[in-house]
């Protein structure tokens, strides 16, 4: 997996000076144990790291300024175990840049019916003091996340954890950095776009390069390293039986290993994380990359076709929230519209990412038809099946729309031996006609990013965090409260 940088999250108390230093102490003492709690878990992807209990304007507003500039800080976890005045929070609030989480839980799990007194109430009141801090970040508009519950609740944890990779992915906005190779497709509407609006919306650099700048990266590779890569394609993939002649399908192979090789080189070299190609623009190249593009996905690449920054972008964004697992490119393909049985075919030219896969890959070499290239090799598998999203981002003139679709994949049964690419068959929620109805109403694009690993609960999350609008497409759907409901973001995000 091509990892993130190392990240905490700060756990932070409220409370207020009134209660005086013996209630104080033992706020933070609950609240480090919590933390402790919290960590040794075993369910949370990151650590948790106890910071203070705050008590005025000042410390709360300090905190927001050092959460801002740590580089290690990826989110702020609040909890008023006491009362806190909110008054005091809205200079820190205001301030604060980082993810925040509002945990609305307490210490202790059960009313403690046989001792309950009013020092007790007064000290464990989050149940009144959550309130409190709950309003003031309604008023101000702040996108948070709310998560109630015991700090001890499995699906409580779980529920942390999501949040955490979401907040990862938008604190690795400013380290996500696509090359492009050529521009985007000629005449697409959908895959162009402001590229500045994005790094002041997201943090993404999206940068060109001239397809020739590859090349002489291509060139470069050694006979050495490209042995080394092909006898690893020996051991992971099936491999046609032709490559025993070593004549156009070994080479074909062989070319596609120099293509990684020279891709990864160049994406190191630049600090780059995403990536796009285009098969209008490959001169001095034998081939459209198809295995390559493949190959680096898999190891946590963001990539898209045609110039899709934007999408390659947001596939690297889901591999972080996913950890790299069943996230991969994909594109709205063809239908198969047996009534009652209406499902999608998805794919693309030549690059699904083997996450997704649920039979072992094997490299195929076949006439691409578009490109005016030579036959490129790819690898072709049929996809897993069980419950993923669809998702795509599009811009509507200096605004984000993520579109999300809820799906259930279904691994094909039926072989496709004239097809020689990956592919993967599923029906959209709540059924094809009015999902794919919604997402062309919503303007959604042809290319997304599918993952079986990332929920919607998440990129809503991500929405919520830099404030961009979402919709989401699932078995819920009303298909006239869904086109009103753009009308309203359209007025809303404006």
């Amino acid at each position: 997996m091509l990892k993130t940088k190392p990240y905490t999250f700060w756990f932070v108390t409220g409370s207020q000076p009134l209660y005086g230093e013996e209630t104080l102490i033992e706020v933070a003492d609950n609240s480090k144990v919590v933390v402790d709690g919290l960590n040794a878990s075993g369910i949370l992807p990151f650590k948790v790291e106890f910071k203070e209990v705050v008590t005025t304007a000042d410390s709360i507003h300090q905190l927001a300024l050092d959460a801002n500039n740590s580089k290690e800080c990826a989110g702020v976890i609040t909890w008023m175990h006491t009362f806190s005045p909110a008054k005091s929070w809205i200079a820190g609030l205001k301030a604060l840049q980082t993810p925040l989480l509002h945990f609305h839980t307490q210490y202790n799990r059960d009313i403690p019916w046989g001792s309950i007194d009013m020092d007790f109430m007064n000290t464990n009141q989050a149940a009144h003091g959550d309130r409190e801090y709950g309003f003031i970040g309604t008023r101000l508009g702040l996108g948070r996340k709310v998560i109630v519950g015991h700090w001890k609740n499995e699906d409580i944890l779980k529920q942390i954890a999501a949040w955490m990779n979401v907040a990862i992915g938008v604190k690795e906005g400013t380290n996500i950095r696509v090359a492009r190779f050529g521009d985007n497709m000629r005449n697409v509407a959908v895959t162009d776009g402001d590229k500045i609006e994005a790094q002041i919306k997201f943090g993404w650099t999206v940068d060109y390069y001239g397809i020739g700048d590859l090349v002489e990266e291509i060139n470069q590779v050694s006979d050495e390293a490209l042995n080394a890569l092909y006898k690893e394609y020996e051991t992971m993939y099936d491999l046609p039986e032709a490559v025993k002649e070593k004549g156009d399908v070994y080479e074909s192979i062989r070319y596609q290993a120099k293509v990684e090789l020279a891709l990864k080189s160049f994406l190191s070299k630049g600090n780059y994380n995403a990536f796009t190609t285009n098969f209008e623009d490959l001169h001095g190249m034998k081939q459209l990359p198809g295995l390559a593009c493949q190959r680096l996905m898999a190891e946590g690449y963001g990539f898209a076709g045609e110039g899709d920054w934007r999408t390659a972008a947001l596939v690297r964004l889901m591999k972080i929230m996913s950890d790299n697992k069943a996230t991969t490119f994909m594109e709205d393909y063809t239908y198969h519209l047996e009534p009652g049985n209406e499902m999608i075919l998805g794919s693309h030219m030549l690059e699904i990412c083997p996450t997704v896969s649920a039979t072992k890959p094997k490299i195929v070499v076949n006439p691409l038809g578009i490109g005016g290239k030579e036959d490129p090799a790819r690898l072709v598998f049929d996809g897993q099946g069980g419950d993923a999203i669809n998702a795509s981002l599009i811009e509507l003139g200096g605004r984000y729309r993520l579109v999300i679709s809820e799906i259930k994949a279904e691994q094909p049964k039926i072989e496709t031996p004239h097809l020689p690419v990956a592919k993967v068959l599923w029906k959209p929620e709540p059924n094809l006609s009015e999902a794919t109805a919604a997402w062309i109403y919503a303007g959604g694009a042809h290319h997304t990013a599918l993952s079986f690993t990332v929920t919607t609960e998440q990129l809503v999350d991500f929405a919520e965090m830099t404030d961009i609008e979402v919709v989401v497409i699932g078995k819920d759907l009303n298909l006239r409260q869904f086109r009103n409901e753009l009308k309203w973001n359209e007025a809303i995000f404006r």
